[in-house]
């Protein structure tokens, strides 16, 4: 377990646990779901070396052979990458790396996370090391519906355009207009700064130069607001996406 202290935010992360980010206590305020039985649904981590689902978990490699991925966590798809469910190396303070298992095999993912005063820094990179295999970073943080004050959390989050949702809950890759919540969809074309806001408590505003941004809202006891370098299934959309992202957490006081 990696622990960072600043003067107002206290962050503990499990290297062993995806090297998410178990606890991020603002002030006297809990802002990560806690475990709930799978990983998929608690804390902050990173998504790497693909953010989303991958239809039936199905790659083409350069030569147009089919590369087959993992689907036991969101079958009949692939989910994530491999980094939530991994162990990480800690490489220093707020430093995790992982060297990811075959097809991705020699590849490797960077993060490193850090406390700014208010703010808390995360970022994610990739190193290709000679696999050509498509690869595209993404942060899921679980934000808790419900702190120990305050109203319950809503999300604020207008985009220009929404990315059409197919029947196994995969993009097609056709742009339409946002539709109302509850939301488990891709974005594009941002306007103005996410947050995620508990009246009365506190708020916090989600910065990054993310073309695409997931936001899920259908959980009972979370929110997730996502910045990605591509959309889910991006390889087989023919849509490709940086080896770096970067998002910035700001933690600001929020009255009703």
């Amino acid at each position: 377990m990696q622990n960072i202290d600043g003067a107002e935010i206290s962050i503990a992360i499990d290297l062993d646990q995806g090297a998410r980010i178990a606890s991020l206590q603002w002030r006297d305020l809990q802002f990560a779901v806690p475990f709930r039985g799978t990983p998929l649904s608690w804390g902050w981590y990173a998504m790497a070396p693909w953010a989303g689902r991958i239809a039936d978990g199905l790659l083409y490699d350069k030569n147009d052979d089919e590369i087959i991925l993992p689907t036991n966590w969101s079958p009949p798809h692939a989910i994530h990458g491999f980094g939530f469910h991994s162990s990480w190396e800690e490489t220093g303070t707020g430093r995790a790396r992982l060297i990811l298992p075959e097809p991705y095999g020699g590849a490797v993912v960077e993060q490193h996370i850090e406390i700014l005063d208010d703010a808390v820094r995360w970022s994610l990179e990739y190193e290709a090391n000679g696999c050509e295999l498509p690869a595209w970073l993404g942060f899921h943080p679980w934000f808790p519906r419900e702190l120990e004050r305050g109203d319950m959390a809503e999300v604020e989050f207008n985009a220009l355009h929404m990315m059409e949702r197919g029947d196994e809950g995969v993009p097609t890759g056709e742009l339409i207009a946002p539709k109302q919540e509850p939301w488990d969809d891709a974005f594009t074309d941002i306007r103005g700064v996410p947050s995620v806001v508990w009246p009365g408590a506190a708020r916090i505003s989600i910065e990054s130069d993310a073309p695409y941004w997931v936001v899920y809202t259908e959980d009972p006891d979370g929110v997730c607001i996502e910045p990605q370098t591509a959309p889910p299934d991006a390889a087989n959309l023919g849509i490709t996406g940086d080896h770096y992202i970067e998002a910035l957490f700001t933690f600001s006081e929020e009255f009703e």
